[in-house]
């Protein structure tokens, strides 16, 4: 990765640089008997980590982060998450690569918001979407054995909608698990640090 960072146009993600708190976390997740809700507050960290250039001709801009995610209840970490956020201005494409200790990793992707020769259009609100489906021959989703056979991985979509200091995400895992299909949501808003 270049080390130059400064000098990289990281677009429609140069708003995520830095550390983020939120406290208004909602987790709708699947129990073998229906579902349960959790309130969570969360810790998110994205860092500048360069340029990339892939096979001499596609150059990304890249952030990396991490997401720690903790129950109101216990304090209890119930989620860790780390991975990329790119940005390919040529074809002005975002991608969201994660992993979770769980046997789980995937590449979501989606059109950035639209830019002219300058730069995105936007005007103080910028808006992220990606997506993956488990069959998706682009953005797709990897998991272990166990999880492809009990709490298989069928979809993911993630919403990021980033107004100056306020973050605010939505995100769905659509889930084949306990012989049924389900969607995991998680919700949250947070404030730059």
């Amino acid at each position: 990765m270049d080390e130059q960072q400064n000098d990289i146009n990281y677009g429609p993600l140069t708003g995520l640089i830095g550390s983020w708190q939120g406290d208004k976390g909602i987790d709708l997740a699947p129990e073998p008997d229906g579902e349960e809700s959790h309130a969570y507050y969360e810790a998110l960290t994205f860092e500048a980590a360069g340029d990339v250039t892939n096979a001499g001709k596609q150059t990304l801009a890249v952030l990396r982060y991490h997401q720690v995610v903790q129950r109101k209840i216990d304090d209890a970490v119930f989620h860790d998450e780390t991975g990329y956020w790119m940005w390919d201005s040529n074809t002005n494409t975002i991608m969201h690569s994660l992993t979770i200790p769980r046997g789980l990793a995937l590449l979501a992707g989606g059109q950035g918001p639209e830019q002219n020769e300058d730069g995105p259009t936007h005007t103080g609100t910028v808006k992220l979407e990606v997506s993956a489906k488990i069959d998706d021959p682009y953005w797709s989703i990897v998991q272990s054995p166990f999880m492809r056979d009990n709490a298989k991985t069928l979809a993911f979509t993630h919403e990021i909608t980033l107004e100056q200091d306020r973050l605010s995400y939505s995100e769905t895992t659509t889930l084949d698990i306990y012989g049924r299909i389900f969607e995991h949501t998680d919700q949250n808003e947070l404030l730059r640090c």
